[in-house]
Parts: structure tokens; sequence; C-alpha cells
């Protein structure tokens, strides 16, 4: 029948008692299938990591500038990674890295929540904020 058609018999479920083949356009098969992974592959949702980089002795106004861009990024639904970065001996203020990653979080509580609470790698204090879900 597939060869009078000039289609193609594909074997679709092998293990079925009796196995199931259907005529098809194989070519046309395997195009189809090809743009739907295309399709799903564009509909997939990319995460955006956004970091925004502090000092242990931010300055209040340097604090809510940076404030307001990490509110931004949360609105365009990137996460945010922030973290305060220690040169030198500024290591010795860890407490000070920490409360100031604690008042972003508290800051940023309505549109965001704590992905990642601040932790120090190496002489970086970091904590991550992803945006709420609508």
């Amino acid at each position: 029948m597939a060869d009078e058609q000039e289609l193609d018999l594909v074997e679709i479920s092998p293990k079925a008692e009796p196995p199931v083949c259907k005529i098809i356009d194989y070519s046309k098969f395997l195009y189809q299938q090809k743009k739907k992974q295309k399709e799903m592959k564009a509909k997939a949702v990319q995460v955006v990591v956004k970091e925004i980089r502090f000092g242990p002795q931010t300055d209040e106004h340097d604090f809510e500038f940076k404030l307001r861009h990490a509110e931004k990024f949360l609105k365009d639904g990137a996460k945010v990674k922030a973290f305060v970065f220690f040169k030198g001996r500024s290591i010795l203020f860890k407490e000070q890295g920490e409360i100031l990653l604690l008042r972003l979080a508290t800051e940023l509580e309505d549109i965001g929540s704590v992905e990642q609470m601040p932790k120090l790698e190496g002489k970086r204090m970091i904590m991550m904020i992803s945006p709420k879900k609508k």
C-alpha cells in the first residue's frame, strides 16, 4: 500500500502486539519533528542573572541607586546576584557586608525572594534574589 501511494511505511510501536505501522512521508515527518523541537527551544525561558556589586562601606545614596537597579532587574524577570567585594583588610568588616545584603533583601521583599542567604566565598559575600511569581 505504501509503494502504491509513493510514501514510506514507518514502524511506530515495535513492542506492541501486533507491531503498529503508519504510512507517511518520512522526510516530511522528520521536518515537522525538527520544526516542533525548534519551537519548543524558542519558547523555553532562559534565566538571566544580573550582578550588583557593593563595597563593605557603601554609602546611603549608592545603596539607593543600586537598589533601584535591582528592582528594575527583578521586575524584568531576571535573578539578581548581589555581592559585597572585600579588598585587602576590608575583610575585617564581614558583618557590615552581611548587614548590607540583608538590608537589600528586606527592601526587595515585596518583589523578590531570597534564593540564597549571604555567604562568604573567598573575598566576596554573595546573595541570590529571584523574582516572585506573578
